[in-house]
């Protein structure tokens, strides 16, 4: 999949069918978008392309109200291209970017970079004052030879949204989430260093992950999970996303993660950690012993729930068959 930059970037002479949007999360509406993009360009013999932000428009926008994002764009780009998607054009979105008026945007990346012969949108807001919509879309097509169609994001009868699936993680609600998502939730971070408290104290050495604070946290409680590292390895793993409360009376939050059958040094690495289930809340036991041995079966727990996946692991970051409760 080609990613495009910035103008200078070479986008493809063939004409295409372009979606655009942020696309947090890419949930089910946006794979119903995406997938109707994809089928246009195959039936028209155009490029299937996304036109997508980073950052979050809304972080230079209005930054105090921007949301949490569930995905990085890294792992935006490979959803895409699993979608079908062959070509991204990404817009760097900053006050100079804001400050582009919608029609200036249709002129110069829809036409004029990605030579657009098909819009699919579900009335994604772009330009200058947010003065880009399906209507206008459709009003400036007629005379810069590209046709709109509109898709609204929907499914089981109810709108799909980033904004709900990113309320669901916060409460530890993986199934509601994967739900609307259509895909396991997937955090991705820099292995970083702890208090080692694991490894010295408690015989389950974790991986400490760098958390952002542009991006959603699961809520707090023990998952059991899959854990990928750069190499491609895969591991079941056991997931505390909490503030310790065994040792601290209002800790930092921290994302800590027990790689079964493994003991190498992790950090500096980026893992991938995809969430499979919830399996407890995160509490205080009357002693250490006692989470020693809740931990032993957080372990087993997650040993168990990782075997169904074990045999193709790398499907964990591909899309679900995860029905809408």
């Amino acid at each position: 999949m080609q990613v495009l930059m910035n103008a200078s970037d070479r986008a493809s002479s063939r004409g295409t069918a372009v979606a655009i949007g942020v696309f947090d999360g890419v949930h089910r509406g946006h794979r119903a978008i995406l997938e109707q993009t994809v089928n246009f360009a195959r039936e028209q013999d155009l490029v299937p392309t996304v036109v997508t932000f980073d950052p979050h428009p809304a972080r230079v926008l209005a930054p105090e109200h921007a949301p949490l994002q569930i995905e990085t764009l890294q792992r935006r780009l490979d959803r895409f291209e699993r979608l079908g998607i062959e070509q991204v054009r990404v817009i760097c979105f900053d006050e100079a970017a804001s400050q582009q008026s919608a029609e200036n945007f249709v002129d110069e990346v829809l036409v004029g970079e990605l030579h657009c012969r098909h819009v699919v949108d579900e009335d994604f807001r772009f330009g200058r004052d947010r003065g880009g919509n399906v209507d206008r879309l459709t009003q400036w097509s007629l005379t810069r030879g590209f046709n709109v169609t509109a898709i609204a994001p929907l499914g089981d009868g109810q709108r799909f949204s980033s904004t709900v699936a990113r309320t669901l993680i916060q409460q530890g609600d993986l199934v509601g989430a994967e739900a609307v998502l259509g895909h396991h939730f997937v955090v991705s971070s820099d292995v970083i260093h702890g208090d080692a408290r694991g490894a010295s104290e408690l015989g389950y050495p974790t991986a400490n992950l760098a958390l952002s604070s542009n991006y959603v946290q699961p809520g707090d409680g023990v998952y059991a999970g899959a854990a990928r590292r750069a190499s491609g390895q895969w591991f079941a793993a056991a997931i505390s996303v909490g503030r310790r409360p065994q040792f601290y009376e209002n800790g930092e939050l921290t994302i800590e993660v027990f790689l079964l059958e493994f003991s190498a040094d992790l950090y500096g690495e980026v893992l991938d950690v995809v969430f499979l289930s919830y399996l407890r809340s995160d509490q205080k036991f009357a002693s250490v012993e006692a989470l020693v041995s809740q931990m032993g079966r957080d372990v087993e727990q997650s040993r168990e729930i990782y075997k169904s996946y074990s045999t193709n692991p790398e499907s964990l970051l591909g899309f679900t068959l995860v029905q809408r409760r």
